[in-house]
């Protein structure tokens, strides 16, 4: 007999991957899973929207060992993986991080990671939720490069909100807050060997604590990170995917794939498609020529009106949003959600070229109706990240 419950539950057990976080996490009562780079992860823990001004106000702590790395090393470790982006890596000096794309021959989005350098030729790719580690290996086969590629034993989390600089330097003193916006630093933590980036998936000030041999430490890390944040009032929650959606923050799986390109998602910028450098990236000839010719879409910012819409990761957006202009469906809209600062429904829509024009009139069919919407600017907040740029003295 068929289950009449909306939100059937999933199933735990071996045959899904468990974060080095899982056990820790779960102590905190996730109310929400999904599966991300095969393993589980925690969406939330009862009420996103109060995550969300947990996020804002305070600061949060969030189980990401989804972010598998895969490791790059060896000789030719620079040269492959310039190879498998179009961000230039020759301007990524050690200890630094870069967003950037892995594409493919014809310009789609395998992935959009975060870059780490660690040495010379020494890179971790945190990845978005698609199978990079498959895809390296495949291209390192027959290469000729001397190139190691393997999943490090690695897993991060994230702390992130204006008050995550306390929990930080209780953790590793005043020097931690040094660390520019998108730089690294090796550091010990309880004998505990850790990577701290300040990098982060929320808009927000904070940072991502990158575990080694995290298999055997992860919930001591996680304990670690519980205990320092006790008098800053930490919350334990989920990736705030209305921040996300507010900051212009985009969701690999939903807001772009495997047929969408950089230049159709508005990220075509030079910096992150360098078409001028030497290297012969994938994707170099493909992405070349659809700049050439521009695109026939692109992914717009909307807002949306009728009833307040759920926080996205609430199991609210089974399907994408169709779009309308004239009554004829013309697009989709990826990612949606109701903002509680701006109390609007607001989200992103893939619509062909010649309905992208700001304050073009569109139709949404969202749960409660078909209702009208506008295209708008993205980000809806903070356009420029001052927020996670912000620069820390010490207090």
């Amino acid at each position: 007999m068929a289950s009449s419950d909306k939100n059937p539950e999933i199933l735990l057990y071996t045959r899904i991957r468990k974060s080095p976080f899982f056990h820790a996490s779960r102590r905190h009562g996730v109310a929400m899973y999904s599966v991300y780079n095969h393993t589980y992860h925690p969406r939330h823990y009862g009420d996103p929207v109060e995550e969300y001004w947990r996020l804002l106000e305070g600061v949060t702590l969030w189980d990401v060992g989804v972010e598998k790395q895969v490791e790059i090393t060896g000789r030719d470790a620079f040269d492959f993986t310039n190879m498998l982006t179009p961000r230039d890596l020759n301007k990524c000096a050690v200890g630094q991080c870069k967003y950037a794309f892995i594409t493919a021959d014809d310009g789609g989005i395998i992935n959009d990671p975060v870059l780490l350098r660690l040495g010379e030729d020494h890179f971790w790719l945190s990845l978005a939720d698609s199978d990079v580690l498959l895809w390296a290996r495949g291209l390192a086969r027959n290469s000729g490069l001397d190139v190691t590629i393997r999943e490090a034993d690695v897993g991060p989390v994230q702390v992130q909100g204006p008050k995550s600089r306390h929990v930080m330097t209780d953790l590793f003193g005043d020097g931690i807050l040094e660390v520019p916006y998108y730089h690294l630093v090796e550091q010990k933590l309880h004998d505990m060997d850790v990577l701290v980036s300040r990098t982060g998936y929320s808009g927000e000030l904070g940072y991502e604590i990158y575990l080694r041999n995290a298999s055997r430490d992860g919930v001591k890390l996680w304990d670690t990170v519980v205990e320092a944040g006790r008098p800053h009032d930490l919350a334990v929650i989920g990736p705030s995917h209305i921040r996300r959606i507010e900051g212009g923050i985009l969701a690999y799986g939903a807001d772009m794939w495997l047929d969408t390109n950089p230049f159709e998602v508005e990220l075509g910028y030079r910096w992150m498609v360098d078409l001028d450098q030497e290297a012969d990236f994938i994707g170099k000839r493909a992405l070349t020529r659809i700049k050439d010719e521009g695109v026939t879409r692109k992914l717009v910012g909307v807002e949306i009106g009728g009833e307040r819409l759920g926080a996205y990761n609430d199991g609210s957006m089974i399907d994408f949003f169709p779009v309308y202009r004239d009554g004829i469906r013309v697009g989709a809209v990826t990612s949606a959600c109701h903002s509680p600062r701006l109390d609007k429904n607001i989200g992103y829509a893939m619509v062909p070229l010649q309905h992208s024009e700001l304050e073009t009139e569109l139709e949404v069919q969202t749960p409660s109706g078909r209702e009208g919407a506008v295209v708008v600017e993205k980000p809806f907040l903070d356009p420029t990240k001052e927020t996670p740029k912000q620069r820390l003295d010490p207090v």
